[in-house]
């Protein structure tokens, strides 16, 4: 019977050919796919929302409406239209919007507007992922009526607005103050610092006081950083 004769050359061939082989069939397991769009993530639906605009900031809207409309469209790659038969902005993606969060972005940027921040303020929630709006009323840190509530709103606003502004550069936040409502722009911890503050306001601490803690608040937050 005859028997077949292997040499150890052929068996150290026939080992870097196996080895070849199997590297090719490796890479060629592996899919290279061409990353999908914010669209084609959806599943190839359009997103729409619509934000509503309080009668009082219409004019303002009409005025800036350059400043809102330019961002949302070149950066964001989102179609907005003013609707000025329902009073709101409507926002949809579509085929070239490539984050897919724009929408969400593009709907916290004019809500922003629309509760009475400055385009150039609201216009950060577009740029930054951190930043948020908090909404509170004075009533949920104590209830006041009549004068003591009006009080409490002059409070929080200082003369020409001293207080308010003093707030906002040491807590590096934007805050609008309409009627009862509060409305705060900023990070999660910026947020806290300024409720803080309007909190001790509200409750009746002397504006010196506070302004004293916020000096050492702000000096902490440097030293962090």
């Amino acid at each position: 019977m005859d028997t077949d004769v292997i040499s150890p050359q052929q068996v150290e061939l026939t080992a870097e050919e196996v080895k070849q082989n199997n590297d090719v069939e490796m890479k060629s397991e592996k899919p290279d796919f061409a990353p999908l769009k914010a669209s084609e993530l959806n599943g190839g639906k359009k997103e729409f929302r619509r934000v509503l605009i309080p009668p009082h900031r219409m004019t303002p809207l009409k005025n800036n409406w350059l400043k809102i409309y330019t961002p949302l469209v070149q950066h964001m790659k989102l179609q907005v239209k003013m609707n000025l038969k329902k009073k709101a902005v409507e926002i949809k993606s579509s085929k070239y919007t490539e984050d897919l969060g724009a929408i969400q972005k593009g709907h916290d940027f004019v809500r922003a507007f629309a509760l009475g921040f400055e385009v150039e303020d609201a216009i950060a929630l577009l740029r930054l992922d951190d930043l948020y709006i908090d909404t509170f009323e004075i009533k949920d840190v104590k209830t006041l009526h009549g004068d003591h509530l009006s009080r409490a709103i002059g409070r929080i606003a200082g003369k020409n607005g001293k207080t308010k502004f003093a707030i906002e550069n040491a807590s590096r936040t934007r805050i609008v103050v309409a009627d009862t409502k509060i409305h705060v722009l900023g990070s999660y911890q910026n947020i806290r610092i300024a409720k803080n503050a309007i909190s001790s306001l509200i409750m009746g601490s002397p504006p010196g006081k506070v302004y004293s803690h916020l000096r050492n608040v702000s000096s902490r937050i440097r030293e962090r950083f």
